[in-house]
């Protein structure tokens, strides 16, 4: 495929949009909702309203407003400032939308689009997000999709690539914030016949969706991203680790892989260059464990996904011992617009270390869930209280849980800390692949602390000491503190293990499971010993 033939499947594409398009949300929260019955309703209305000709209806991805499910988007081409967002909409109210594309009047409900949570966001990896039809590469291509990756084979050296990543000053979204250039150009300098390129899609934390609403909204833009990645490390094959509950995510995933084939995207001579690509999806089986990157390569390699010691680190020696690329979806969704707008341009998003934008999954008690874009340095009260809306029914928000169940629980009082990498971490917290839980003024935060605990004692993979019993001792003592059976000795004891299993743990799911009791520890110190005899 020549440039020419991708730029006339835009145009194409393009051309035959119609004058009102009405995009109905069907990612994994909206279609348990019941999204598709009203897509189909909205579809069998355009017909009775012989319509065709005036109005498209399109199954789209996340429109971010998750609490408000089923999302139906208007959009017309006479007004393209006059976008109406309905909510909860049922498939009894598809002649109500089409009759307002009439100029009917309705009474549904409608989503003020000029609100925070909205105005406030800066899409980059969810630029396409609510807007392209996921199952249809034609939409992806008309929204400049692969034309990075023309750029790059065509226009830049392997080397060039790196320097443009390493340029921009992203950072690894999947938690420790790993310079990507950095990272990359090791991969592609250590010596091996093969390189893999691997994409961590292996979401676990709970109440984390970022990942998985990317692969259901845009699976091609991270299939281009890890084309990209690949051609500057030397790498010919990619796989996608990708967790067996996200049907949707993997369904559209091996509908774009083989879309992206047909038509010379992915497979042999990419563009008529020398470049050759090929992605495979695995599929694994909901271990947490397997998050870890010599886990999650244990497992596609067939074995059990337990952890090994490192070095050698996976850029050296990582699947069947050749040099390995790991990276999460978030990270490989930023590399087409980089190259697309130019390093300069992203890297002067963000804050001095941390560039960009970061994508989180808003939950817990907070009047609006769903997906944020910002950029990195927006502050936690202004992520909480402006554009969350606060907590529900006049609650007060008392902490946010960053980074899951390696992440810690930051006070109110630190709202206004920027979320960035080292500011984060200063507050005995961790950016984490994006998870963001608020916690009202009800929540018992020795309770939040035996959650997590609980889980990492239950996802341990058992392979060394520390984490298999350290875990399940604290889980112990901290059950003892909450029904109020401890006393002093326990606490000290408690906070003597959690450094013991902290900086003994194989990897990072021992390394890091005490966080949380470290930072209630520090912050709610007074709860704890409310419950201490």
């Amino acid at each position: 495929m020549e440039l020419n033939e991708l730029l006339e499947i835009a145009r194409t594409e393009r051309s035959q949009a119609k004058p009102v398009q009405i995009r109905c949300c069907t990612a994994a929260g909206c279609l348990s909702s019941g999204s598709q019955a009203v897509k189909d309703n909205l579809e069998e209305s355009v017909k009775a309203g012989g319509l065709e000709d005036q109005v498209q209806v399109i199954g789209v991805g996340c429109m971010r407003l998750c609490c408000q499910g089923p999302l139906v988007q208007v959009d017309t081409e006479k007004d393209p400032q006059g976008r109406q967002l309905y909510e909860q909409v049922t498939p009894e109210d598809a002649p109500q939308i089409i009759a307002s594309v009439q100029g009917k009047e309705t009474n549904l409900k409608q989503q003020d689009l000029q609100q925070p949570f909205f105005t406030r966001q800066l899409p980059i990896v969810l630029e396409n997000s609510g807007k392209v039809d996921p199952e249809r590469i034609q939409s992806y291509i008309a929204a400049e999709g692969y034309q990075a990756l023309y750029q790059v084979l065509r226009e830049m050296k392997p080397s060039e690539v790196i320097e443009a990543i390493t340029k921009s000053g992203l950072r690894g979204r999947g938690g420790a914030g790993y310079p990507t250039g950095l990272k990359w150009g090791t991969v592609a300098k250590s010596p091996g016949e093969k390189k893999f390129v691997i994409c961590n899609a292996d979401e676990g934390d709970p109440g984390a969706f970022m990942d998985r609403s990317v692969l259901e909204s845009d699976p091609h833009r991270v299939l281009e991203g890890m084309a990209i990645a690949a051609y500057s490390i030397g790498a010919s094959q990619g796989y996608i680790y990708v967790r067996a509950e996200y049907p949707i995510a993997i369904k559209r995933l091996e509908t774009a892989i083989r879309q992206a084939q047909r038509l010379g995207l992915l497979g042999s001579q990419i563009f008529d260059s020398p470049f050759d690509f090929k992605v495979e999806i695995r599929i694994g089986a909901g271990a947490y464990v397997c998050g870890e990157e010599t886990a999650l390569m244990a497992s596609i390699e067939g074995k059990r996904g337990v952890p090994h010691p490192r070095p050698p680190y996976p850029a050296e020696s990582g699947l069947w011992g050749y040099p390995t690329l790991i990276n999460n979806v978030e990270t490989f969704a930023n590399i087409a617009p980089i190259i697309r707008n130019g390093a300069d341009w992203f890297a002067g998003i963000g804050t001095e270390k941390s560039k960009g934008t970061k994508v989180f999954a808003l939950a817990g008690k907070i009047l609006n869930t769903g997906l944020i874009e910002v950029p990195m340095g927006t502050t936690l009260q202004e992520i909480v209280e402006e554009m969350g809306g606060g907590v529900p029914d006049g609650g007060i928000a008392k902490a946010v849980q960053t980074g899951g169940p390696s992440g810690g629980c930051i006070p109110a009082s630190a709202f206004s800390t920027p979320v960035d990498y080292e500011s984060l971490t200063a507050l005995g917290s961790m950016m984490g692949s994006g998870g963001m839980i608020v916690m009202d003024q009800t929540t018992n935060m020795v309770d939040v602390a035996r959650f997590f605990m609980e889980f990492c004692m239950d996802e341990s993979c058992g392979k060394c000491i520390p984490c298999r019993v350290g875990t399940v001792q604290l889980h112990q003592l901290l059950t003892k503190i909450s029904e109020g059976k401890a006393e002093k000795a326990d606490l000290v004891l408690l906070e003597e293990l959690c450094d013991m299993v902290k900086h003994t743990s194989l990897c990072g799911l021992g390394q890091s499971a005490p966080n949380p009791v470290f930072s209630t520890l520090r912050y709610f110190h007074d709860e704890y010993l409310a419950l201490i005899k």
